[in-house]
């Protein structure tokens, strides 16, 4: 046996080496010609990416940037007269240096001018939804981009960008790329550099810069128009506290330090007020800033940009002639006269901004896009939206009875109770503690996920102090909602409940009439067409004979009124089939307005723009606004007889609603956030029951 053994494994084993061999020899041959291809490869990328194609683009002078409207007319030449004065790297505070690497490249002293981890860390952050503070570029890339290259998306871009940064960090010390980038970079009012941007807004040079003033000035490159104090206090200092998060987080400052400087107010330097005003002048900031964010600062005030936006000058005039209706109250520390306004319009078809007002014109600081104020009831309609998208129907009975919800007793306006009403009529009297029944019987959660639908994105959702509580349902919100995004939301309602993104840039071309960028519109089925005829016609009954009687046009149109706690804010957002529109009335500082409501002065802009805007468009009604019930009511809610609806709407015809004439008013006025304790205390549901926002809510489609 054992001989057999032998002589039957003899002959196997020369063909199993054989065969080895050769298996050997061709994979050595693949893999050396592999490493040649990836050798040639890299060698003629490396060239490539190392050697500019177009010369003559160095020596190119710098050209100005063209704004036009949806015509093709221009409306604005933007170019800025750079202001820069470089300084040497000892000259900069350390905490300065420290709060930019903590914020802009925490690993900046470790990586070799690219660093995967971060690039790693960014692209996790994206896929799971979530913000990143530090992005993926780290700073030697960014400098590698600013000063050597176009702003061009593309990946033969990002890769030079790639090959130059290795390049810097062989030619450089750490130092002196940190120097030349912070000589670099652009700080907005026409600041490029840390010394620049010091004396701009501190009147100070760099070497005297405070931790407070080195934190400020290291948040404002992510969005310099944004971020500028002078144009945005608030997002500034937000913007402050996260660096100083940074700084703390990698050890160049306690957390005490940090905290304390939180709190330390700034010595800016007054802007100059504007010396004159022209047309569309907050639209043109908007996307001036929002071309700066996409290609940064060079390409738009270097490179010659053709930008063509959505602007319909007609609408722009006819909403800037509306706007001069505010009123002209007190002139406040900043000289800036009170209160302020702000006007947008928007098609609901596409998206498209037609008009942008955000203020009276003597500053810089956009309130249609930048200023997040209290709704009121100009909230309420994603209260409704939901109500109709789970069972109820315009003739659906709620019970305005007394109600207590832990240590809250909500409140109408005029303090007093009507008994069984119809959901109709709630809109059109905009009443409080029905609105608040009904977010109660469906869960605040499903409100809040329409109006997220319907791109409201500023809801606080976690934390002590959030908005999943019933006081949302009134609008009394954590932080408030901007008045761009609350009249693109009501686009939805106009455009047979599909939401369409604000657009403000149709398309952009570079010097040499390549297409850069292409709009294309992002739409979303949010609630039915059923819902949204449905809730359409409740709100076409809010200015026929309820709170937004002054807002009568003429013509079928739809719309709401808000007013909040202490008359701080007035609102009015309506539309007609073709055109939605939203008109903010506030003081800068958040005080009252002596009795102004969303029915009054509001109400009063918004039909003298409509009149205009739409002058030249023929009237038609709105598809579907007669929609027919939906059904049977749920829980405790009782469905109306035909007979209580037209009984109601017949009643409601000698109201002109909760917005009053009078200046002096009950202590709480239609829409009006409610007095209520702190969020934390107020009643929500148990933490077990509550889905997140959407939870449980299945979107409607077409």
């Amino acid at each position: 046996m054992e001989k057999r053994s032998n002589a039957r494994r003899g002959p196997s084993s020369p063909q199993r080496k054989s065969g080895g061999n050769g298996r050997r020899i061709v994979l050595g041959f693949f893999i050396i010609l592999l490493v040649m291809l990836l050798g040639i490869g890299c060698g003629f990328l490396t060239a490539s990416m190392n050697t500019k194609p177009d010369l003559a683009h160095d020596i190119l002078p710098p050209a100005s940037s063209h704004i036009y409207d949806i015509n093709g007319n221009e409306i604005a030449n933007i170019h800025a007269d750079e202001n820069r004065e470089p300084v040497k790297i000892a000259q900069v505070p350390k905490n300065l240096q420290n709060a930019f690497v903590a914020v802009e490249d925490n690993r900046f002293y470790e990586h070799m001018g690219i660093d995967p981890r971060g690039i790693l860390r960014a692209v996790w952050a994206n896929l799971r939804g979530r913000s990143v503070t530090e992005g993926g570029s780290t700073i030697t890339q960014q400098l590698a981009k600013n000063a050597y290259l176009t702003q061009d998306r593309t990946f033969k871009r990002k890769i030079q960008e790639v090959f130059l940064a290795l390049q810097l960090e062989r030619q450089y010390t750490k130092q002196e790329i940190l120097e030349l980038y912070l000589n670099q970079i652009y700080f907005g009012q026409g600041a490029y550099g840390v010394q620049a941007a010091a004396q701009t807004y501190f009147g100070k040079n760099v070497e005297d810069l405070t931790l407070n003033e080195c934190a400020m000035l290291a948040g404002i490159p992510k969005s310099p128009n944004y971020y500028s104090p002078l144009n945005n206090l608030q997002a500034a200092q937000e913007r402050k506290a996260t660096v100083l998060d940074q700084m703390a987080k990698y050890g160049y400052i306690t957390p005490s330090e940090a905290a304390k400087t939180k709190k330390e107010q700034l010595a800016l330097v007054k802007p100059k007020p504007k010396e004159h005003t022209k047309e569309a002048s907050y639209f043109v900031d908007y996307v001036t800033q929002l071309m700066i964010d996409k290609y940064g600062a060079d390409a738009v005030y270097k490179e010659g940009l053709k930008i063509y936006t959505t602007i319909d000058m007609d609408m722009q005039k006819a909403a800037e002639a509306a706007m001069k209706n505010l009123p002209n109250g007190p002139v406040d520390g900043n000289g800036i006269q009170q209160p302020q306004g702000a006007l947008v319009a928007i098609d609901p078809h596409n998206g498209y901004i037609k008009a942008m007002v955000g203020g009276r014109g003597t500053d810089q600081f956009n309130r249609a896009t930048m200023a997040e104020r209290q709704p009121g009831s100009a909230f309420k309609p994603f209260v409704f939206a939901a109500a109709l998208e789970n069972k109820f129907t315009p003739s659906t009975v709620i019970d305005d009875s007394p109600v207590k919800i832990g240590d809250w007793q909500p409140q109408n306006y005029d303090r007093t109770f009507r008994g069984k009403v119809t959901l109709r009529k709630v809109a059109e009297q905009s009443l409080n503690v029905p609105t608040v029944k009904i977010a109660e019987k469906l869960g605040i959660d499903k409100p809040i996920y329409y109006a997220q639908e319907m791109g409201i994105t500023s809801f606080v959702l976690d934390g002590p102090q959030n908005d999943r509580n019933l006081a949302t349902a009134l609008g009394g919100l954590t932080k408030g909602v901007t008045p761009l995004e609350l009249t693109s939301a009501y686009g939805t309602f106009a455009n047979k409940g599909v939401h369409v993104d604000p657009v403000a840039v149709v398309k952009v071309l570079d010097r040499n009439g390549k297409v850069l960028e292409q709009a294309e519109p992002k739409q979303r089925s949010v609630i039915s067409e059923a819902s949204a005829a449905e809730l359409t016609d409740m709100l076409e009954g809010v200015i026929d004979h309820g709170t937004g009687a002054r807002a009568k046009i003429g013509r079928p149109a739809a719309g709401k009124t808000g007013t909040t706690s202490d008359y701080h804010d007035a609102w009015f957002v309506g539309y007609t089939p073709d055109l939605v529109a939203g008109v903010w009335v506030g003081n800068d500082s958040n005080t009252a307005l002596n009795g102004m409501s969303g029915g009054l002065t509001p109400a009063m802009i918004w039909k003298a723009f409509m009149s205009s805007a739409l002058k030249s468009t023929p009237a038609k009604n709105f598809d579907g606004s007669a929609a027919g019930n939906k059904g049977d009511s749920i829980g405790e809610l009782e469905n109306d007889k035909k007979s209580e609806l037209k009984k109601d709407t017949k009643n409601n015809k000698q109201s002109a609603g909760n917005d009053k004439t009078k200046q002096q008013a009950p202590p709480q006025q239609e829409g009006q956030q409610p007095t209520v304790p702190a969020p934390a205390q107020q009643p929500t549901a148990p933490a077990a029951s509550v889905p997140e926002p959407g939870g449980g809510v299945s979107k409607s489609r077409n």
